[in-house]
C-alpha cells in the first residue's frame, strides 16, 4: 500500500488522471482493453472533468476503455443522485466511446433485479466463473468509513460469492446496488481519493490500527496495488508512522 499526499484536490486529480492514462496505455498494449470501475461522490468530479478535457482525453485510446461502476443508487439515470449521470455529464459526454464500452448498473430496475443483471453482465464480459480482475478501480471514502455502498455493519460486507448485491440504507430510506469486497480486492490497481478536513479522522483510523472496523479499511488487494491519494487536509491527522 502507498499513501500519497498532495497540496490540494486539483493536484491530486492531476496525478490520478496521469495514472489513468498510463494504465490505459499499458493495459491496451498488453491485453487489448482497459477495464475501469468508477465511483460517485464529490471528490472524483475534478478527475472526471480532467479526463474529459483537451488536456487528457487525447492521451487515451477510448475505444479500448470499458467503464463499470462501483455502486449506484436505485434511481433513474437522469436523476441528480445517479452516479452514472455524474460520470456521463463530466466525462462520457465529452469523449468518443463505443456504446458497448459502457457497463452501467441499471439501478432503475430495482435493487434485486439490478444487482443480478449487473453481475450477469460482468460475468459475460469477463467470461469466467470466479471473481473478475478489473484493471483499475477508483474509490472514495465517507466520513463513516464506507466505500462504494459498503457501509459499516452491513451484511453485504460478509458476502463471499456474489459480485453485486442490493443494499438498503434505513437512515436515508434508499436502495442501492454495490460491488462486493471480493470483487474490489481482486483488482490489479485500486486508488482511494480523499480530500477535505472532514475525512481526516476516518483516514487516521483506516490507515492506523483500526482499519478492520471500516469497510474502506477492508479493501486490501489479494494480488494488486493499493494507493491512497490524499490532499493535505485529509492527511492532516496522519503521523509519519501512519
Amino acid at each position: 500500500m502507498q499513501v500519497q499526499v498532495f497540496p490540494d484536490l486539483e493536484a491530486l486529480s492531476h496525478k490520478a488522471a496521469t495514472l489513468f492514462v498510463n494504465l490505459s496505455r499499458n493495459c491496451a498494449a498488453s491485453r487489448g482493453r482497459f477495464t475501469v470501475v468508477l465511483s460517485g461522490g464529490s471528490t472524483p468530479k475534478i478527475l472526471y472533468s480532467f479526463l474529459g478535457s483537451d488536456l487528457y482525453q487525447r492521451s487515451v485510446d477510448w475505444h479500448h476503455v470499458h467503464f463499470f461502476w462501483a455502486d449506484e443508487r436505485c434511481v433513474p439515470i437522469v436523476h441528480e443522485e445517479s452516479n452514472f449521470k455524474l460520470v456521463f455529464d463530466l466525462l462520457l459526454s465529452k469523449i468518443s466511446l463505443p456504446h458497448g464500452n459502457i457497463h452501467r448498473i441499471k439501478g432503475e430496475e430495482g435493487p434485486e433485479k439490478g444487482a443480478q443483471d449487473y453481475e450477469d453482465r460482468i460475468r459475460k464480459f469477463f467470461k469466467e466463473s470466479g471473481f473478475p480482475v478489473f484493471d483499475f478501480i477508483i474509490l472514495g471514502v465517507g466520513k463513516d468509513g464506507h466505500t462504494a455502498s459498503l457501509f459499516p455493519g452491513s451484511i453485504s460486507l460478509k458476502e463471499e460469492t456474489r459480485l453485486a448485491v442490493p443494499v438498503y440504507m434505513e437512515e436515508m430510506k434508499i436502495h442501492r446496488i454495490t460491488l462486493t469486497l471480493p470483487v474490489l480486492n481482486n483488482a490489479d490497481h485500486i486508488v482511494f481519493l480523499a480530500a477535505g478536513s472532514a475525512k481526516a479522522d476516518v483516514i487516521k483510523e483506516i490507515l492506523g490500527k483500526r482499519k478492520e472496523q471500516y469497510p474502506a479499511g477492508l479493501v486490501s488487494p489479494v494480488h494488486g496495488n493499493l494507493i491512497w491519494m490524499l490532499d493535505r487536509e485529509a492527511s492532516s491527522k496522519l503521523s509519519k508512522k501512519d
